[in-house]
């Protein structure tokens, strides 16, 4: 049986929030520059977290509202994402902001921003995936479950599901 919506989104806003922790642990403990502009990396981690508390639930609700039944037998895996992607994307998405090679491309454009990248970049990716994850882990799935109880369903993720495109979601009664 597949797992429910809410069994995947704590599985795996668990992961996500233990890579950024892992990930801003190894960060702050190896790479002094990653305690570079404490307060810029704490504006953005404020950013993040007004925008999942705007974002969240709006886009949480349209998931829900838009979500068609499907029979129990039909259910099939829901498309769950591999746990071992998470730390995967973490890792991409922090060597990607950090530019830890030191590239120096020509491109005028480029150059101010490759200028600016480090460690503490990198640091604002990792709290920031550790936000998001818990997050998705302690308040989304919360709310998916209130919805649940109170329609008396029960949800899945269905095959479709893309990044940016939204999650697609199946119920069944309870």
């Amino acid at each position: 049986m597949a797992s429910t919506y809410r069994q995947r989104l704590r599985l795996e806003g668990l992961t996500l929030a233990a890579a950024g922790a892992a990930g801003s642990v190894l960060l702050l403990t190896t790479q002094p520059q990653a305690r570079r502009s404490p307060w810029n990396t704490a504006g953005q981690l404020a950013a993040v977290a007004a925008g999942l508390g705007v974002l969240g639930p709006r886009s949480t609700d349209q998931a829900l509202a838009g979500s068609r039944r499907i029979w129990l037998r039909r259910v099939g895996s829901g498309e769950p994402t591999p746990l071992w992607h998470v730390p995967a994307v973490v890792t991409s998405l922090t060597l990607s902001v950090s530019n830890p090679v030191g590239l120096q491309p020509g491109h005028r454009l480029l150059k101010p921003l490759l200028k600016r990248a480090g460690w503490d970049a990198g640091l604002r990716v990792t709290l920031g995936c550790a936000l998001v994850g818990l997050y998705q882990a302690l308040v989304i799935e919360r709310r998916v479950g209130a919805h649940e109880r109170r329609r008396r369903r029960t949800f899945y993720r269905r095959p479709g599901s893309r990044l940016g495109r939204g999650t697609e979601l199946g119920w069944t009664r309870l």
